[in-house]
């Protein structure tokens, strides 16, 4: 029997994902959280064999929460499941060691086939992400500017070219304004860019935002 951890903030995602596994005897959801402090509380105390995390918890990066959970517990599989589409965060998401990438817009039954996958030690991904990490392998591939980011910079950028203000993004991360505000600076300076209606054009260009 697989024992999953779901990590979401919205009950309707916990509570949906859970009637998704309830078809199936060989998985049960023993547990959930709704944020960074309950994931890192239950991953220390009770034994899960996939944690399925959601990477845009309140509060902290989901990077972060993903890279807690790995020191942690560096056998735990975790299971990405974001509305982010791959071209955001997958690949950033499989090096801080996740051990799959699904957008909530993928099927049930590719939910269950991830599981099962990363609970037997194995690596989920789909067709077009395995495509882009081969180039991310090829060192001969020029690397996209936003890649000298930093997980939270990079966050910020997405928020950025979203269109949400400074002030949004520091309530919706919990952080100060001067703090977003020192983030969008480094951004503009690794990025060598000067506004935010450059950050956005490239953003839409590379696929970043939806």
């Amino acid at each position: 029997m697989i024992k999953i951890l779901i990590a979401d903030d919205h009950i309707i995602v916990r509570r949906g994902l859970k009637q998704i596994v309830a078809e199936f005897s060989d998985m049960v959801v023993t547990d959930e959280a709704s944020n960074f402090q309950e994931v890192l509380d239950k991953v220390d105390k009770k034994d899960f064999d996939v944690v399925v995390l959601d990477i845009t918890l309140p509060g902290r990066s989901g990077m972060d929460v993903l890279k807690q959970i790995k020191s942690q517990d560096p056998k735990l599989p975790v299971l990405v499941l974001s509305m982010h589409p791959e071209e955001q965060y997958a690949v950033r998401a499989l090096r801080a060691g996740a051990s799959g990438y699904l957008t909530k817009e993928s099927a049930p039954d590719e939910l269950i086939a991830a599981i099962r996958k990363v609970a037997t030690g194995g690596k989920y991904i789909s067709p077009s992400l395995a495509e882009k990490l081969a180039f991310e392998l090829d060192t001969g591939t020029a690397k996209s500017p936003h890649e000298a980011l930093s997980d939270r910079e990079y966050q910020v950028l997405c928020m950025i070219a979203s269109g949400k203000t400074v002030k949004e993004i520091a309530e919706e991360l919990i952080l100060s304004v001067k703090t977003i505000s020192t983030y969008k600076a480094r951004i503009l300076e690794k990025m060598r860019m000067k506004s935010n209606a450059e950050l956005t054009h490239y953003a839409i260009k590379n696929r970043l935002v939806v």
